[in-house]
């Protein structure tokens, strides 16, 4: 076996696309009907997409919602241009660029460690793993933070390797492109900051041969950035749009204590992938940490083994003045880590936050990979029981892992009535309703905001007739159907004031899930 999949490319791209086929099944089966609603900021990107595709004008930064970066909303809108304003089309672009991370993860992690062995563990990780699937399954634009990762930094390291100009162009273009993907990249450049100073101590004369390389990789970076650069420059009040409000720098969130907020919030970060994960349903399954116990076990193991190979190579190579490119490997794991955590760790609001914290995904399961590549490698070298007490222990620790990550998602996630309360499910049954009524009828929905009603708008598009948003003292036109979008009793009563006759008629579509709601009738 180790001289089939150590030789054989044939083999190893075999398995690895393979694995990134099955891992688009895991995100996009019955992703009509799970999660079990569509959550009002996916929502916001499908209206927006709507309204691109209407207007022929797609936005480099769409400023609804707080501002958000259209890189992503623009590929859901060509989805629902093809496939029509339902929840596969608008969720369709996460499946794939979650499906495609595993490629990625592969390429990048063979690159690093030199092994395929260590391409294959780091694509099974990510093709099994709760965190990934979750939010490969939802309309974030998120998800594109570790596809971009991945292979930016699979190319980068390869064009070190390489000394080649093309690797450095294509990092670059991926790498610049992910600034118009999600607020959280907007720190991603203190990875190369932080980096920097190692891959000058890990390669022999760093500068000279890499001085037309950085030029290339900053020029092409520059270029696909350049969009929302312009952006920044322009309406420089959009750069911290969303980040304001909860940062740990403004007083009234810190409270004039920044350094003790500060460890607070580092504290309720790490946290999450191995004692108390995210408590928002939408991004884990509370109290659960990110992480299952095996994967996060590895996770913990790999970062103390690359924390003690950093210092010791570190150490070895100011005393001998050797350069070791094996140091450029740990430092970028960390600096990776440390980067893309400051998202979620220099603000206070939902912590832990797994959301915000996506953009370590790719670095937290190459750490994972360090001791499961050990034993893959021990096995290599190993006879008689030891190799079938090593092949029993890895079967164990992969298929149990996957099999409690899968079986946690599709029918423990799936089951739970906070996952269909967390994606607004009632929203859903809503716009389900209301498409069921005649065309003709006259339908009204008092709407709890402009962006809570997006669900509503978004999955009714093009599929009925008479449907207004109004607020709860417009005027109806009767007979009527009107859904109080956040029901309340004092409302309806004075609805039944202006119109005596109108009526409450319960509506449970999903019955058990907490989904249902009220129509109010006015004949």
């Amino acid at each position: 076996m180790k001289g089939m999949l150590l030789r054989s490319r044939a083999v190893f791209w075999s398995i690895l696309i393979l694995m990134t086929v099955i891992g688009f099944g895991l995100r996009f089966y019955d992703i009509e009907s799970l999660p079990s609603g569509l959550y009002p900021d996916e929502a916001m990107n499908g209206t927006n997409a709507l309204d691109a595709n209407r207007t022929g004008h797609y936005d480099i930064f769409y400023t609804d919602n707080q501002g958000r970066e259209g890189l992503f909303i623009n590929i859901q809108a060509l989805s629902i241009k093809i496939f029509g304003s339902n929840m596969s089309a608008l969720k369709l672009p996460s499946a794939i660029f979650g499906a495609l991370t595993i490629l990625g993860m592969g390429l990048l992690a063979w690159e690093l460690f030199r092994s395929r062995y260590a391409g294959l563990i780091a694509a099974f990780l990510v093709t099994t793993s709760y965190w990934a699937i979750n939010f490969s399954r939802i309309g974030f634009r998120a998800i594109m933070v570790p596809f971009i990762l991945s292979f930016s930094f699979f190319f980068f390291f390869r064009g070190l390797r390489k000394e080649r100009f093309l690797p450095f162009i294509l990092s670059g273009l991926f790498f610049g492109a992910g600034l118009n993907t999600y607020t959280a990249f907007r720190l991603a450049p203190f990875i190369i900051i932080l980096l920097l100073p190692f891959l000058f101590l890990s390669y022999e004369s760093f500068l000279r041969r890499f001085w037309k390389h950085a030029i290339t990789f900053i020029f092409f970076a520059a270029l696909t950035a350049s969009p929302m650069i312009y952006m920044f420059v322009t309406n420089p009040e959009i750069f911290l749009s969303r980040a304001d409000s909860v940062s740990i720098f403004e007083p009234v969130i810190n409270q004039g204590n920044f350094w003790g907020t500060l460890t607070k919030t580092i504290g309720l970060s790490l946290i999450k992938y191995n004692f108390v994960g995210d408590q928002n349903w939408r991004h884990n399954y509370p109290p659960y940490p990110v992480l299952d116990p095996i994967i996060g076990t590895c996770f913990l193991s790999g970062f103390l083994f690359s924390l003690g190979m950093f210092f010791r190579i570190l150490r070895t190579r100011f005393r001998t003045k050797r350069p070791d490119t094996e140091l450029a490997v740990h430092a970028l794991l960390f600096s990776g880590f440390i980067a893309m955590l400051a998202p979620e760790f220099l603000t206070n609001e939902g912590l832990p936050h797994a959301l915000r914290s996506i953009g370590t995904q790719p670095f937290v399961l190459l750490f994972a990979t360090i001791p499961l590549l050990f034993l893959f490698q021990r096995l290599a070298r190993v006879k008689g029981g030891t190799k079938v007490a090593l092949i029993v222990s890895l079967t164990l620790i992969l298929g149990v892992s996957s099999t409690w990550n899968i079986t946690k998602y599709f029918f423990f996630y799936r089951n739970r009535p906070d996952q269909h309360t967390s994606f607004n499910e009632n929203y859903r049954n809503m716009a389900t309703y209301l498409v069921s009524l005649p065309k003709e009828t006259h339908k009204y929905v008092v709407q709890a905001s402009f962006v809570a009603v997006r669900p509503i708008v978004f999955l009714t598009d093009g599929k009925t007739d008479n449907l207004e948003y109004v607020s709860s003292d417009a005027a109806f036109q009767t007979p009527a159907v009107v859904i109080l979008q956040n029901y309340d009793t004092q409302t309806f009563e004075n609805i039944r004031t202006r119109y005596p006759n109108a009526f409450e008629t319960p509506i449970s579509l999903h019955p058990g899930f907490g989904s249902d709601f009220t129509s109010i009738l006015i004949p």
